[in-house]
């Protein structure tokens, strides 16, 4: 988990690079085209084709166009903002995640974890430092990623038992591709060996760390992996100074401490819920979750 953050979020800064200057489309298809090649390691380790087998039709697509929205939304928001501060307003994920969970998974949410959803989108006003100077009406860019990455993950809980996790990132590689194809008539570029070769390797380097991240999954319990997942801040602080120059400010470091904390709460309980649940706890304990 630690290795996919470090990588996940280096291709991250790869494409901030590029992102003021190309159409996002663009760097989508030529990334999303060389995340190809990690996959295929996936389908040679199984050695068989049927782990590519679309089974729920309905959720890969479902998956894919909200892949292609998230995506397009955090790529654009890269092109205004820090990359510490574009990666950290995407922490509202578990919080989009709680606050959606009644109305898509049915399941019951508590005081505790609504009140770390209020504390944890505070976090986020504390981050945008909403003050109606600079650019900050760009954290609707990764705050809109944040939201569709939600939905997605929703989509692929309910999916874990059909598809596989080669056929997913097979799908939404090729949404990419398929989308980001559909804006060249709005501008593209002819592109250069350099931001051609960079972009295919942070390609490459996606693949790879999403290879690392599913097999943290498959190699240890949720409870142990998923804290390790939030170092990506530390890795974008890292990256956004050697690579940009950027010191994230005060309101940026306070307000991500603030979300990652309520998400990690909000984990936390999930943890609590599931165990009291599978331990057939009464409607009295239920109500304290």
């Amino acid at each position: 988990m630690l290795a996919g953050s470090a990588l996940l979020t280096l291709t991250d800064a790869i494409t901030k690079v590029f992102a003021h200057d190309l159409p996002v489309g663009e760097i989508l298809v030529v990334r999303s085209a060389f995340s190809l090649a990690p996959i295929a390691v996936l389908v040679a380790r199984a050695r068989t084709l049927e782990s590519l087998r679309m089974r729920d039709r309905r959720g890969q697509a479902a998956r894919a166009i909200l892949m292609l929205v998230s995506t397009f939304c955090f790529v654009t928001g890269l092109a205004y903002l820090p990359l510490a501060d574009n990666l950290a307003i995407t922490f509202a994920g578990p919080l989009f995640v709680t606050a959606l969970a009644p109305l898509m998974l049915a399941e019951r949410v508590g005081w505790r974890r609504w009140a770390a959803v209020v504390v944890g989108f505070v976090g986020v006003l504390v981050i945008t430092a909403p003050t109606g100077g600079g650019a900050q009406w760009a954290a609707l860019f990764p705050l809109a990623a944040a939201l569709a990455a939600t939905l997605r993950d929703i989509v692929t809980r309910r999916m874990r038992g059909t598809d596989t996790a080669a056929s997913m990132l097979l799908y939404s590689a090729l949404a990419l591709i398929l989308g980001g194809l559909a804006t060249s008539p709005f501008g593209w570029r002819a592109m250069g060996a350099f931001e051609i070769g960079l972009l295919a390797v942070g390609g490459m380097v996606q693949g790879v760390g999403h290879m690392l991240v599913i097999e943290a999954f498959r190699s240890a319990e949720a409870a142990l992996v998923v804290p390790f997942k939030y170092t990506v801040v530390l890795w974008a602080a890292l990256y956004g100074y050697l690579i940009f120059g950027d010191v994230p400010g005060a309101n940026v470091v306070s307000g991500t401490a603030i979300v990652l904390a309520a998400g990690l709460y909000i984990y936390h309980r999930e943890i609590v819920v599931s165990r009291r649940r599978r331990a057939g706890e009464g409607p009295s304990d239920a109500r304290s979750r």
